[in-house]
């Protein structure tokens, strides 16, 4: 599971600043969050359009199909099969910057940590996009967790090395590959 994760706009930070750039030069009139990002936030994902990654601002969130509150996370394992996220994997693919995401203990602790690609500015999420009511929503794959979050969860995000956005945002069957690996290590942070 994937319930928060962070957006950090370090001045050091040239990837997650030129994200922000586009996004306001874009779409001046629809302000994203920074910080730590919560379901039903807008914020910037990265998008294939006409062979190019293009930052735009998005809800976090499908629409749940009971009615009430909002999908964050799809199963990586399932997603082909599921037909509200069916569709998405084949033409909707997007990818989620961030400067790591979250997890807690599920102890009686409860400590906060933040997990991150080591030794990267920016850890890329996989996940899938779609259009409600007018409204670009997106959710981030989960897969099974690897040993560097296993001992605090037993899910963790489908995360994307910088080199292989590009087939996922553009190759279906790349992209599907990229959903069936094993995660990359992950280095934590006690929050």
């Amino acid at each position: 599971m994937c319930g928060r994760y962070s957006f950090f706009t370090d001045e050091e930070n040239r990837e997650i600043l030129s994200i922000i750039a586009e996004v306001s030069r874009n779409y001046p009139n629809t302000p994203v969050k920074t910080g730590e990002i919560f379901p039903t936030n807008t914020a910037p994902v990265l998008v294939g359009v006409e062979n190019q990654q293009r930052a735009q601002p998005q809800i976090w969130g499908f629409p749940h199909f009971k009615g009430s509150g909002v999908m964050i996370n799809a199963r990586a394992e399932t997603v082909e099969e599921k037909r509200m996220f069916r569709e998405s994997v084949w033409e909707r693919r997007c990818v989620i910057p961030t400067t790591g995401f979250y997890e807690w203990k599920q102890d009686s602790t409860k400590q906060k940590y933040l997990f991150a690609y080591p030794k990267e500015e920016v850890t890329y999420l996989a996940g899938l996009y779609n259009e409600y009511k007018g409204q670009r929503r997106y959710v981030i794959l989960t897969t099974g967790a690897n040993r560097s979050i296993r001992d605090i969860h037993d899910r963790m995000p489908v995360v994307l090395p910088k080199e292989r956005l590009e087939e996922w945002l553009f190759h279906k069957k790349e992209a599907v590959e990229l959903l069936h690996q094993t995660p990359p290590m992950l280095e934590r942070e006690t929050v």
